[in-house]
């Protein structure tokens, strides 16, 4: 039977003419082999591959740069913890004290930026245990945001009016010891995945909710989802009319850069208008890999902005701080909060004043570029949201002018007749 029967219609001509091959050209012509398939290359910093040249002997380039591998292959617990960092007495003891939800969890590449030998090296404070940790302080909770609260279905947190936090996975490919969802993260079983059922629940209450017109995916890290899963997810998001833009949060291009390889950013950019928000602590990580991941993000057209915790002793200090968000803006990431740390159990040890997010804010703002300068907030406990603190410029009025304060304290009038703004200072 023809081609052409067995579909019912004539076949269309093809687009170009086809050029008839001499028989002979056939017979000499050698046999085609499928091309191999081309391993992405991804750069490693110096540091990293002596790392891994130590710890993980006969890894090769392409295994350590394999995201899964690397999810596969992390710091879980004591023993591991014991063969790759010198562990003082107390981070030894909390390790083995420790039951529960929020696991120890290190991606092999992240922990190659840590002090192997110094347990008050910034990013080793924020991820191995100390005892710290099991000393509850006053204002402290579970779950000081009230997020419980504000959960109308498994998943969805609808606190705001128009927008919502879908909690994708209670997984992460590291776990800071400061997390606010430490609650529900990792469990003594493995980690705690929210299944498909509670998607689909999750789905169904944004279906009818046409008031949402923005969606946060979080968790644990919507990161660690599967390329197929993910794209699944967004597609079904991105198929409500209501829901204008999708926002993610996540902090694998900084602790696992190798997730964000060119097809998954390429399977990022289907569902415009996206953007990425990421959890950034200190400028030791602004490597070349973090780089790579954050270009590879940019190129596929995605908006990066930064959110970053305030810690006591890591980051609470402009030396610090100033020149990881200028950093930010080199790795095309725009600074874009930066938060106080919440009341979670067991976090006084992390922290500190309120004033010394001031003072960072002040010795950001007027002395470098205005993107280089976040948002200061307070998450207020009980879920009252997020408060933005800044520094008073108002110093009062003289007449119809306010009065105010420029970054180098001097002060200038602006004309704003009949205007009560700061009247209460004079």
């Amino acid at each position: 039977m023809s081609l052409q029967a067995l579909r019912g219609r004539d076949l269309k001509p093809p687009l170009q003419p086809v050029q008839e091959r001499p028989a002979s050209s056939l017979k000499d012509t050698p046999p085609q082999t499928k091309p191999a398939r081309a391993i992405p290359r991804f750069p490693v910093n110096p540091q990293t591959r002596a790392f891994y040249r130590r710890f993980f002997p006969g890894t090769s380039t392409a295994e350590w740069n394999d995201w899964r591998w690397q999810m596969r292959s992390r710091i879980r617990g004591l023993a591991e913890l014991s063969r790759i960092f010198t562990l003082s007495a107390d981070e030894r003891d909390a390790a083995e004290r420790h039951q529960g939800a929020l696991p120890v969890g290190i991606t092999p590449y992240y922990a190659s930026l840590m002090g192997l030998d110094d347990p008050t090296e910034p990013l080793r404070r924020t991820h191995i245990m100390t005892g710290d940790e099991y000393r509850l302080s006053p204002g402290e909770g579970d779950d000081p945001l009230s997020e419980d609260h504000d959960t109308v279905v498994p998943g969805i947190v609808h606190r705001y009016p128009d927008r919502v936090l879908f909690l994708t996975t209670g997984t992460c490919s590291t776990y800071c010891r400061y997390c606010t969802r430490a609650r529900v993260v990792g469990n003594p079983g493995g980690e705690y995945q929210f299944a498909m059922k509670q998607w689909e629940q999750a789905l169904a209450y944004l279906e009818v909710h046409t008031e949402v017109r923005d969606v946060l995916l979080s968790g644990g890290d919507p990161f660690t989802i599967g390329d197929d899963k993910l794209d699944w997810l967004l597609t079904r998001l991105r198929a409500m009319k209501h829901i204008e833009f999708l926002r993610i949060g996540t902090k694998m291009p900084i602790v696992l850069p190798q997730r964000i390889t060119k097809d998954f950013a390429k399977m990022l950019k289907k569902h415009h208008p996206l953007f990425i928000s990421l959890h950034v602590t200190h400028p030791k990580e602004l490597t070349d890999e973090m780089r790579e991941s954050t270009g590879r993000l940019a190129d596929a057209g995605i908006p990066l902005g930064s959110q970053t915790v305030l810690l006591k002793g890591i980051n609470d200090d402009p030396a610090v701080m100033v020149p990881l968000m200028q950093g930010l803006l080199t790795c095309r990431v725009k600074p874009y909060y930066l938060y106080a740390c919440d009341p979670i159990r067991g976090s006084a040890h992390f922290r500190g004043d309120v004033e010394k997010g001031l003072e960072i804010i002040k010795a950001l703002r007027g002395h470098t570029t205005g993107y280089a300068t976040p948002i200061f907030a307070i998450d207020a406990p009980g879920g009252g949201g997020k408060i933005q603190i800044a520094p008073d410029s108002i110093v009062g009025r003289n007449g119809n002018d306010l009065l105010l304060r420029n970054f180098e304290g001097k002060i200038y009038s602006y004309p704003d007749p009949g205007g009560t703004l700061g009247i209460d200072k004079e």
